[in-house]
């Protein structure tokens, strides 16, 4: 790749990204479809491909961009993150698990992946490990307790015992 075609490279992720912040998914799409020949960008490239696509809730799509990158860059937890989410509301839940387990193996002290993966694990009515990974993020970002009573992931176990111990500690 030549120097001219990776900083125009560069610049065009620069701009998407600048669109994504200001919430024109669109728009960033639109300046991804510019990169032609993306390189060693390929991996930023899908990570902002599948952001803008979730951005505009087109699930399915943003969960195969967000593959393509993870597979790219496996070590970002953020991609992982991101997948999961998407995989999650596009109804595969087991896929979305296993992100945020890979996620979680790579960024063990990350508090947000715990949470999430409390969230999810409730949902496929694994208790024992959504109690357990959610007194893991709340240990590591006791902000986390707060979020929970809003929390509609956690209503298969809302009236769990254990759950309410978690939740009711005063700090």
């Amino acid at each position: 790749m030549s120097t001219t075609h990776r900083v125009r490279s560069q610049r065009i992720l620069r701009e998407a990204e600048g669109y994504l912040e200001l919430g024109l998914a669109q728009a960033a799409l639109d300046a991804l479809d510019r990169l032609t020949e993306p390189g060693t960008f390929r991996g930023k490239l899908m990570y902002l491909r599948g952001e803008a696509l979730r951005s505009l809730h087109r699930y399915d799509e943003a969960s195969d961009a967000l593959q393509q990158a993870a597979d790219l860059r496996p070590s970002e937890p953020d991609v992982w993150l991101a997948l999961a989410w998407c995989q999650k509301r596009s109804g595969q839940l087991d896929k979305a698990i296993e992100a945020l387990e890979h996620a979680r193996e790579g960024e063990p002290s990350e508090a947000t992946i715990y949470y999430n993966l409390a969230c999810y694990y409730s949902l496929a009515g694994r208790k024992d490990d959504a109690i357990a990974n959610l007194s893991r993020a709340i240990a590591m970002k006791p902000d986390f307790r707060e979020m929970v009573s809003d929390e509609a992931d956690f209503d298969p176990i809302r009236s769990d015992p254990e759950f309410q111990a978690i939740i009711s500690v005063i700090v």
